[in-house]
């Protein structure tokens, strides 16, 4: 997508404050809010099923967890574009698939049978890449590190054993990561990090400490600098990297909305939205979903 359209997109959704009406991007709108039946089960429609996985990981050295939603026609052959999908502080690999709220299996094979979205091999992997098995999540520089870790665990690890053992198109054009409040935190710093890996970039509710900054849990030193919040001088940038929140998020507050207004200033072509009435909760999850996957792995 170019930075035009993206532009374009921001000006509307600037001028119209926190309107409903949907936004039209690269032919595909924005809907700030999933429909509702969307969310339902289809007759018509074919749902993927959860596996669960065990792989090696050399970042950690310990065998770690990792959930995959395959397509319900899996075994045919096909190869998939894949979505890497990160949960927020204190989950695991069953946060975003085991709750039922999110609707995310309806989600996706709802828009996959009407042509709405591609069909993908969605990756739900444990985002703690702690090396000590007994450290756990807290508000601490030192338990929240090991999230910051996770890149190097992706990487190295993570994208390999799926690689190497799924049915998967390769190269970053068929490569999307996303996640939710800390998992879209990472999903920004990794999006920024590695563009050479994911066309597609997308961050539901992302927690603060992307860049330097305090909120009512702790300060955070950030990730990197708000200078290199940028693609600038890089060799790759996202075909679509979107931003969303809840307009009643009381959890990571206007942390979101900073990010966007960071990336404006630094020139950083995106996406921006409010989700009505949606705290930090499964309806921002829903319409963060909806609208990510309906834009990735798409023709230009």
């Amino acid at each position: 997508m170019c930075p035009g359209a993206y532009f374009a997109l921001l000006h509307k959704l600037r001028k119209g404050g926190r309107r409903k009406e949907a936004v039209a991007v690269n032919r595909v709108e924005i809907k700030p809010e999933c429909p509702f039946e969307i969310c339902e089960t289809w007759d018509s429609a074919q749902y993927g099923i959860v596996t669960h996985q065990t792989y090696h990981s050399k970042t950690t050295g310990l065998d770690r967890g990792v959930n995959l939603l395959l397509p319900a026609d899996y075994e045919s052959g096909d190869k998939y574009p894949v979505l890497y999908l990160l949960h927020g502080i204190f989950g695991d690999e069953y946060s975003l698939s085991g709750d039922i709220h999110n609707r995310l299996m309806e989600i996706l094979g709802n828009l996959a049978a009407s042509r709405q979205a591609e069909k993908m091999i969605v990756v739900l992997p444990n985002m703690y890449a702690s090396s000590d098995p007994k450290q756990k999540p807290a508000f601490n520089d030192r338990d929240v590190a090991p999230y910051d870790n996770f890149i190097n665990d992706l990487v190295d690890d993570l994208i390999p054993y799926i690689e190497k053992n799924y049915s998967v198109k390769t190269g970053r054009e068929n490569r999307a990561i996303a996640g939710f409040s800390m998992g879209g935190r990472e999903t920004l710093f990794i999006g920024l990090s590695r563009p050479d890996l994911f066309a597609y970039v997308g961050a539901i509710a992302p927690a603060p400490g992307l860049t330097p900054g305090k909120d009512w849990a702790m300060t955070h030193p950030g990730q990197m600098k708000e200078e290199e919040v940028t693609f600038a001088g890089k060799d790759f940038a996202p075909e679509v990297l979107l931003i969303c929140c809840g307009t009643q998020d009381g959890t990571v507050g206007s942390f979101p909305e900073n990010y966007h207004k960071l990336m404006e200033k630094n020139q950083v072509p995106h996406i921006w939205y409010e989700v009505p009435g949606a705290d930090h909760d499964a309806k921002a999850i829903r319409s963060g979903i909806y609208n990510f996957a309906r834009l990735i792995f798409r023709e230009k």
